[in-house]
């Protein structure tokens, strides 16, 4: 009987067949049960049963490399963990995306699918590309932060003080009620692509996109005033983009596996759930840190109390 097409193609995605359970690819990488199933379910994948054939030779090597990271003493199982989450997270993100990129492929060409061995080898030889592409990212992604991590031995990468921001675009729940798909998935591209691109440019950090919002850090209060106002400033002049609002906060913040957490964001986020549409709303602390940049102004507002915030002080920031 022949293979099937779905069959084939996951051949090629996963590096061969499915032929282990559970129990046996745990057996033949010398990885405790619980240890493999720990890192199964942190990758974001779903538990399987003891008898299902879902594993390959690929899976019996990653969960090798594993056990000798850790018995290199490189990180402990909770870390493991942790790592784990934010590739599943990240990756899982990356596989939609380039999924739904060869679904438009094939609906623009439909004859690809005409002969299965062809379209097989199609992929076979796209898989290694990307493969390329996603290293290469890492790569680089990697020489950025670590170069700054080695030039900065002193300073605590994980609590430190940052910048820290939010940009949103303004009546997205009404433009999701009155735009076709195709329309929507235009307009969330174009955000997308301005504030990752602004946002480099300043040289600040995309955390996460969140939809309709996106959460930056960057290491000054004059980088984040500086994206913050050009992301509102792009957004007014591009007719396809809602109108944005942006709330920024300095202070303490906890760095952990590409996330930031603590009060600082916090109050980031409360500012700009309180801001106008077009501007921009800082804290107290960064209304101090700027005071002396001239090529800002900061106008006080009366203090406000916000969800886990008591009488928060903000101030309008423009351009002088």
């Amino acid at each position: 009987m022949s293979e099937s097409l779905p069959s084939r193609i996951e051949r090629v995605l996963l590096g061969g067949r499915r032929k282990y359970t559970r129990h046996e690819v745990a057996e033949k990488a010398g990885v405790p049960l619980e240890r493999a199933t720990a890192l199964w379910q942190s990758l974001g994948f779903a538990s399987v049963a003891d008898d299902e054939v879902v594993f390959t030779e690929n899976d019996v090597q990653a969960l090798r490399m594993v056990q000798e990271l850790a018995d290199l003493g490189v990180y402990d199982d909770a870390v493991q963990n942790s790592i784990a989450r934010v590739f599943g997270q990240h990756m899982s993100r990356v596989a939609e995306m380039e999924t739904r990129v060869l679904q438009e492929l094939i609906a623009h060409d439909p004859s690809m699918l005409a002969d299965d061995r062809a379209f097989a080898r199609f992929v076979d030889q796209l898989i290694p590309d990307l493969e390329w592409l996603h290293n290469y990212t890492w790569r680089r992604q990697l020489a950025a932060y670590s170069g700054r991590a080695l030039a900065e031995q002193d300073e605590n990468l994980e609590e430190g003080s940052q910048a820290v921001g939010f940009a949103d675009m303004v009546g997205y729940t009404n433009l999701t009620r009155r735009s076709s798909e195709d329309e929507l998935i235009s307009v969330l591209e174009r955000f997308e692509a301005t504030v990752t691109q602004a946002i480099a440019e300043q040289h600040g950090r995309v955390v996460k996109m969140l939809g309709d919002e996106v959460l930056f850090v960057a290491d000054t209060p004059q980088t984040a005033a500086e994206i913050a106002l050009t992301l509102v400033e792009l957004a007014e002049a591009d007719p396809l983009l809602p109108s944005l609002r942006s709330g920024l906060a300095y202070g303490r913040v906890l760095s952990r596996y590409g996330d930031v957490y603590g009060s600082t964001v916090n109050i980031a986020a409360r500012l700009t759930s309180i801001c106008h549409p077009g501007a921009v709303l800082i804290d107290s602390e960064m209304s101090a840190a700027l005071a002396a940049s001239p090529e800002y102004t900061v106008r006080s507002r009366r203090p406000v109390s916000v969800r886990g915030f008591h009488r928060l002080k903000p101030s309008v920031l423009r351009r002088a």
